[in-house]
């Protein structure tokens, strides 16, 4: 005799089926959310509206550009590297809308605190200009000996920006930067004002970073290069200033570079190409300050 072992399974009860939160799951691995390069494009600049309004409650509707790059290397990072986990019912767009806050709340709490210049060469051998006087001295009670000291290294800090920049867009920057702030639609002209503070801006934190290095004596001319490539501000300009500016690629080399450097940072072809200008630009003067700070020191 055979004994059927099996369970009795009763036919009326339905197979439960247990189902686990995706947002409980492991992040995907880096590579696996391909999102399409469109749709990314698409996402962010969809989030330039909301960009400009963040922005223009605090009148600096002028860094609607640095913002919406900064937005746009993070959603990419985010994409490529793994951080972005895709979700049931939630757009890809939301996840994009939320990283845009982000970057958004953590720029406003930067322009409200109204940070200090970095002040880092000896002011006893700068030429001050009543203009940088401006600038620097608006407000400024000097009631110490160490504000004392700190206002006159920023006026000299300034005046070594000034010397790097055009005259037109130092005059341009400095004239939007004291002045009252606009509030409304922007406009050419403003858009004229906000590039060239820009320019100012990213000079000073290249000038900055450049005198932050140190380089040590007997340093060699690639590594000086190489030092004066990293001291750019931004990831774009500094990939320029390394891959192509540095190497000084042209023709077909250069179009080829571009594009991988399209690829690598997530932007156009054309944005690239318009900021290797301003990429050599900071690389010279970036350079130039190295080379100045090696000869200073004792060999």
């Amino acid at each position: 005799m055979k004994i059927d072992a099996q369970p009795i399974q009763n036919g009326s009860e339905p197979s439960k089926t247990i189902s686990v939160d995706v947002s409980l799951l492991k992040p995907p691995a880096a590579g696996q959310c391909n999102v399409p390069i469109d749709q990314i494009m698409s996402a962010v600049n969809s989030v330039k509206g909301y960009v400009v309004s963040r922005l223009a409650r605090i009148g600096r509707t002028c860094d609607v550009d640095d913002l919406m790059q900064d937005i746009r290397v993070a959603v990419w990072d985010g994409v490529t590297k793994g951080r972005y986990r895709e979700l049931p019912g939630i757009p890809f767009e939301a996840w994009v809308q939320g990283v845009c806050n982000k970057i958004c709340a953590a720029h406003v709490r930067r322009e409200l605190s109204h940070q200090t210049l970095p002040l880092l060469m000896d002011f006893t051998t700068a030429e001050v200009s009543p203009e940088v006087f401006a600038v620097v001295g608006a407000g400024l009670g000097l009631d110490s000996v160490e504000r004392y000291v700190d206002h006159a290294w920023a006026q000299a800090m300034l005046s070594l920006v000034q010397r790097n920049v055009k005259e037109d867009t130092w005059q341009l920057a400095v004239s939007s930067l004291v002045g009252p702030r606009h509030y409304g639609p922007p406009s050419p002209r403003d858009r004229r004002r906000w590039h060239a503070v820009t320019v100012v801006r990213q000079t000073a934190m290249t000038i900055s970073a450049a005198l932050n290095c140190h380089p040590e004596p007997g340093l060699s001319m690639e590594g000086l290069c190489r030092c004066a490539a990293d001291c750019l501000p931004t990831a774009v300009l500094r990939r320029v200033a390394e891959t192509i500016v540095r190497p000084g690629l042209r023709g077909l080399p250069r179009s080829v570079q571009m594009a991988a450097l399209a690829t690598e940072l997530g932007v156009t072809e054309r944005y690239v190409a318009v900021n290797i200008g301003f990429a050599r630009q900071l690389y010279r003067t970036a350079w130039r300050v190295l080379q100045h700070e090696a000869n200073r020191q004792p060999g």
